[in-house]
């Protein structure tokens, strides 16, 4: 049975202009991801990990090169249709949890189905549903200060999935976590990837990488290597 792409990107390039230099990000990556995969994206300061983040979840366009998301190019799409097709088709989770404070974590989690226009009663049965699916039951009433951090990363977690969204990003999700809830983190998202999501974590940690069962690591804006790990962690909780 034939693969499912999920993303296909071509030629991408991404230039920014900085007063009178031009700066290269990006100098034609091609990178194909399919429906269920696992992937981290590796690369040191200044090999565009980030920038391609930026992409792939929607944030910014290419200055060149096409972006086919679910079969649709996103590559030249307006910033409001961006806007569109990231609350729908892209669950973010990032470095610094991005929760609302004065918003508890059942608040916290419903904001994309708020975006989508899904009704009060049916926003909260999702919620409380996605929160029970990472462990956080008894904490939905919980603001983000009266929480760990592996929990707000939980709770970031549950947000990144509320909407069945097509792939789950996430930027350096165990950057601001100690090695034990580093550890849980990502069993979590081992359970995530199971239930038949696809993950793409961007990270500069190799043992993070370690999760994942593709690599493909960047150098000065183009795909160094692209390889399945053959030996991935599979660390349970």
């Amino acid at each position: 049975m034939e693969k499912e792409a999920i993303i296909k990107i071509k030629g991408i390039k991404k230039i920014y202009q900085v007063g009178n230099q031009e700066v290269r990000a990006l100098n034609g990556v091609d990178l194909t991801i399919y429906k269920n995969e696992y992937v981290a994206i590796m690369g040191p300061s200044g090999s565009g990990k980030s920038t391609l983040m930026n992409l792939l979840g929607c944030l910014d366009t290419p200055t060149s090169g096409t972006y086919i998301l679910n079969d649709t190019d996103v590559s030249k799409m307006r910033d409001d249709q961006l806007a569109e097709v990231r609350n729908k088709e892209i669950g973010f989770v990032f470095q610094s949890f991005n929760l609302l404070p004065r918003y508890d974590a059942l608040n916290n989690v419903a904001l994309p189905l708020i975006y989508a226009g899904i009704p009060k009663a049916k926003r909260e049965e999702e919620a409380k549903n996605a929160l029970m699916n990472v462990d956080l039951g008894d904490r939905m009433e919980h603001k983000p200060n009266e929480l760990s951090g592996g929990q707000k990363q939980r709770v970031a977690v549950a947000r990144a999935m509320v909407n069945n969204p097509s792939i789950i990003l996430a930027d350096e999700p165990t950057g601001n976590l100690d090695t034990k809830t580093s550890v849980d983190i990502m069993s979590l998202f081992e359970e995530v990837y199971a239930k038949g999501n696809t993950i793409i974590v961007v990270t500069h940690e190799e043992d993070i990488s370690r999760y994942a069962r593709r690599i493909v690591r960047l150098r000065d804006g183009l795909v160094e290597s692209d390889e399945i790990n053959p030996r991935p962690v599979l660390e349970k909780k």
